[in-house]
């Protein structure tokens, strides 16, 4: 196999691995699936939980703040990509197997459906471990407090601020994982994902999964954080809805489209063509 770069997989041969991914990720026995999407979804939650210890220091400005924040919020996808689990925003690259006829519509929609269920589970389940921990009450209750500041502007946010956060927040994720399969070790992996990852975080871009952890959790803590939180009366069941859906839709949009698709139309299309065509070519 021919390399690129430093040992590294060259961009042609990530789109093939990533296209052979996907099709294995479609064929996952359900159980399988199922439980690895739990753990990716506490995973996400972890890099959350990080990011607001982070965040909810008052002494750090705001761009040291939101840059460190997401440093450390990279903890999530790299457990997903190093430690392996299934993730619905990262398998948004599934569009390229689907794209190239590899599997068809109803597997990639039973991944989806079945992965992002899961991720829910496994994040909200995260937050009720971490509620009941007594976790919050770090930093003098500041922690909990930027829990409910986050969840409380994540729900009452625009509808298409929502979306649009959501799309380029997931452009850069679907990035950071294609980088991490042009790696051959844990250390390429680490490098790959932190920069795209920790860059959407600090712009404040929107994250299903990790707003699968925040929302339920802020919905655990509000009664009893003091003082008043603009818009808190917005956290809830309903305002967990208004988030998830637009941000889900915008999610879809960068991952399948704006990368799994452009790296298909790239790399892909016509590849399975042009392959005998060049090896024809060589042989006269």
């Amino acid at each position: 196999m021919a390399l690129y770069g430093f040992d590294a997989f060259s961009p042609a041969e990530i789109a093939e691995r990533v296209e052979k991914i996907g099709v294995i990720k479609a064929q996952l026995p359900l159980r399988q699936m199922a439980l690895l999407g739990v753990l990716a979804g506490a995973f996400i939650g972890l890099g959350a939980l990080y990011f607001v210890l982070v965040t909810s220091d008052p002494g750090l400005g705001f761009a040291a703040g939101r840059v460190l924040g997401g440093l450390v919020f990279s903890l999530g996808l790299l457990l997903v990509v190093v430690a392996g689990a299934e993730l619905f925003t990262g398998n948004n690259l599934l569009a390229m197997a689907w794209a190239d006829g590899r599997i068809g519509t109803g597997l990639l929609l039973r991944n989806w459906l079945v992965v992002c269920l899961a991720n829910f589970v496994g994040a909200a389940g995260l937050a009720l471990m971490v509620w009941l921990s007594g976790h919050p009450a770090l930093n003098h209750g500041l922690v909990a407090e930027q829990v409910v500041r986050l969840a409380a502007a994540k729900c009452s946010a625009p509808l298409a601020t929502l979306f649009w956060r959501g799309a380029l927040c997931n452009v850069l994720v679907c990035l950071a994982v294609w980088m991490a399969m042009a790696g051959r070790s844990v250390t390429d992996k680490m490098v790959a994902v932190v920069f795209p990852i920790s860059a959407f975080v600090a712009a404040g871009f929107e994250h299903s999964i990790a707003n699968m952890y925040l929302i339920p959790l802020a919905m655990l803590l509000k009664d009893g954080v003091a003082g008043p939180i603009p818009f808190a009366d917005a956290i809830g069941w309903g305002g967990l809805l208004r988030n998830l859906l637009p941000v889900i839709a915008g999610n879809l949009l960068g991952g399948s489209v704006l990368v799994a698709l452009v790296y298909y139309l790239i790399y892909r299309r016509g590849a399975a063509v042009a392959a005998p065509v060049a090896a024809e070519s060589g042989s006269e």
